[in-house]
């Protein structure tokens, strides 16, 4: 019996795990990292957004946001690290005192350190700095947890809490040059390991199997953390947004979709390729050539000051027409269009029906329409772009064919 080897020709299949991550180097021209100048730039920014606001001050929590703004990669937990960022005066870092070392150590910004014990609250000490800033209305970053939120009330009740979201969204979805070139090596550099992981699918390889291969393959080319996510489909899996649980074994003639990114000085990529191993039939052909027209006619409806939704729309219009749908109705398209990107995987604003934001030059988007057809695959393609002033311009060119996925 002949074993086939999926499409070597089309650059899936024929090759190994082994042989293929001997050949990566670490990427050649990193991106610089992002200056003082333009974190202090930020900040200016967040205060005159929080001044016009009415507030006197935003919390910014642990996560994503402090990154963005003071350059320090620290995770939300149940210990309080929060950036009070006054509209006047230096930034005040609430923190537990035996961080202390680690915190300046990461911290790419000038702030003063207010400390607390583990027998201590530290929003009692918030609650002070409030006091001695002459805080009455603080704006909090949406992403707090209700946790500290409601220790915040509790301890400040004279402050009036508001969302921080009108700040932080103000700041962050529009992406300067720097963080285009940073976005843009983390999504050349996950294509790239999207055409290698590609070439080692063979008959029965497992689908955790390629996942390890992802994760070393990111950390050869230059993603220190590996894989920022990964999702391996195949057949039937594919047919779920975000797959089955097990570990499928890939046959002959199955869909693989293949969703996955990385992250460079924080900032994600996010690529989705979906392709047959073998020969596709004409079901599996179709789809595939509808979801490539519904993720073009996307890409073509960006336009500045046109609201977000309208990309949503023209991805929808195209499945409509050919008898999918309608709106989210299966087969067809089960979720938004795209989301935005940057140092949140997911992050404002979206392209969905009801995302009246306008479009507006350094916004970052995917563009993923994927068509499910139930019990039998699902397709999804997924690149991105982000606005100029004459349209969308994309950070990796899309998937040219289902035969031919990387040209």
């Amino acid at each position: 019996m002949t074993v086939t080897q999926g499409n070597a020709a089309g650059g899936i299949g024929g090759s190994n795990a082994a042989e293929q991550l001997a050949q990566i180097r670490p990427w050649a021209d990193p991106a610089p990292a992002i200056t003082l100048d333009e974190r202090m730039a930020r900040i200016d920014k967040a205060r005159r957004l929080t001044r016009d606001s009415g507030a006197e001050a935003l919390l910014v929590t642990a996560g994503a946001s402090l990154n963005y703004f003071a350059g320090l990669a620290w995770s939300e937990s149940e210990r309080l690290v929060a950036l009070l960022l006054p509209v006047d005066g230096a930034p005040i870092l609430i923190a537990p005192r035996f961080e202390l070392g680690t915190l300046e150590a990461g911290l790419l910004i000038e702030a003063d350190f207010r400390l607390w014990e583990e027998d201590e609250s530290p929003t009692a000490l918030l609650a002070a700095a409030l006091r001695d800033k002459g805080v009455s209305r603080l704006a909090i970053d949406p992403a707090m947890s209700y946790l500290f939120v409601d220790r915040i009330a509790r301890d400040a009740p004279s402050a009036t809490l508001v969302s921080g979201a009108p700040v932080i969204d103000g700041c962050r979805m529009v992406k300067s040059a720097a963080e285009l070139a940073l976005m843009q090596q983390a999504k050349s550099m996950t294509l790239e390991v999207h055409r290698r992981a590609a070439s080692i699918l063979r008959p029965g390889i497992r689908a955790s199997e390629v996942a390890r291969f992802i994760d070393e393959a990111h950390r050869a080319i230059g993603a220190p953390g590996g894989n920022a996510f990964v999702i391996v489909q195949f057949g039937l899996a594919s047919a779920y947004p975000h797959g089955l649980p097990g570990d499928r074994a890939l046959q002959e003639g199955e869909i693989v979709l293949i969703d996955t990114g990385c992250r460079v000085a924080g900032y994600h990529s996010d690529i989705t390729r979906t392709y047959v191993f073998g020969e596709a039939n004409d079901e599996q052909r179709a789809i595939w050539e509808l979801e490539r027209t519904a993720q073009q006619a996307a890409f073509d409806a960006v336009e500045p000051g046109k609201p977000c939704e309208l990309v949503d729309y023209a991805a929808r219009a195209v499945l409509e027409k050919a008898g999918l749908g309608p709106d989210y109705k299966l087969p067809g398209l089960p979720h938004r269009t795209g989301h935005g990107i940057g140092l949140s995987i997911h992050e404002p604003a979206y392209l969905v029906r009801g995302d009246k934001t306008p479009l507006a030059p350094g916004m970052c988007f995917s563009n993923e329409p994927m068509i499910v057809i139930p019990d039998r695959f699902g397709v999804r393609l997924e690149d991105h772009f982000h606005v100029t002033d004459s349209g969308a311009k994309w950070f990796t060119e899309p998937q040219p064919s289902i035969d031919r996925p990387f040209g």
